[in-house]
């Protein structure tokens, strides 16, 4: 669940944990290395079900997908790191935060969350997750989440390549949900919102103000509800990365990357392929 190191450097390099969207793998990750250059390094996070992970139970639990989340990211909380949300990843990425700071782990530096209203607004998207096939894929059309073609032409292939993952997701979305209204964290949260995002509106993403108890940021960046797939995300976490790894500077010293390869074999491999939920 990375791609390439970022260069060892004189000071701390953070991690950046990434967690992708509904019924998606991690490709739209795949370039963020190359953006965040040395500032951070990029763990993309594939939950399991899809991509190398195929294989494996797909997970709509909450408390189980925070076992298995906190099992992976502890060894490697030996620096600090940030994590980014995207959609339901947003919705994971919160309920990891939490998670860790009611364990008395090491907190993240920031959470970031990108194109998901808070847990207690569900939106529509989750609330379609027991609805018929037919239905689902109408409704991921009229916004704008699946293109025309899959109501059409390609709906069979939907029915049995991307719809199986995408309910499972859309479970696991209401569990979180469930488990974590009104839940605020320690940490400072940005939120994302995209200017023309029918599922995450930009009223609905200002309502994370409630669920930081220090610092919130709410900012728009161009496009829809995948506006991950462009280069204002990772350029804006660079910009985050670059204040943090500068406020750390002197408190690390070089020892910072000496457990970066053994921790980072606990993660499953990047899944560079493009997802068909992402076409």
């Amino acid at each position: 669940m990375r791609t390439e190191s970022a260069p060892r450097t004189d000071t701390v390099t953070p991690w950046l944990f990434c967690f992708h969207h509904a019924g998606a793998g991690i490709s739209s990750f795949a370039k963020w290395q190359k953006i965040l250059g040395d500032t951070a390094e990029v763990v993309p996070v594939l939950l399991p079900g899809r991509g190398p992970r195929a294989k494996e139970a797909r997970i709509t639990d909450a408390t189980e997908l925070m076992d298995e989340l906190r099992e992976l990211i502890t060894p490697l909380l030996d620096r600090p790191y940030l994590l980014y949300g995207h959609s339901l990843g947003g919705l994971v990425a919160h309920a990891l935060t939490r998670t860790l700071e009611d364990d008395g782990l090491l907190p993240p530096a920031r959470l970031v969350i990108g194109a998901v209203p808070p847990p207690h607004l569900r939106n529509t998207l989750l609330r379609g997750a027991r609805l018929p096939d037919h239905e689902l894929i109408d409704l991921l059309v009229d916004l704008e989440a699946a293109p025309p073609a899959a109501a059409g032409r390609d709906r069979s292939l939907w029915q049995r390549q991307v719809i199986p993952a995408l309910r499972d997701d859309l479970r696991l979305g209401e569990a979180l949900c469930q488990v974590n209204a009104d839940m605020a964290v320690g940490t400072p949260l940005t939120a994302l919102a995209g200017r023309d995002d029918p599922i995450a509106p930009l009223w609905e993403m200002a309502e994370w103000a409630d669920y930081s108890v220090t610092r919130f940021q709410l900012q728009t960046l161009p496009g829809g509800h995948f506006f991950v797939r462009e280069s204002g995300v990772p350029e804006l976490l660079r910009e985050v990365a670059l204040e943090l790894r500068q406020s750390l500077q002197g408190e690390y010293g070089g020892e910072s990357s000496r457990r970066q390869e053994d921790g980072t074999r606990l993660l499953p491999p990047a899944d560079l392929t493009a997802d068909l939920s992402e076409r």
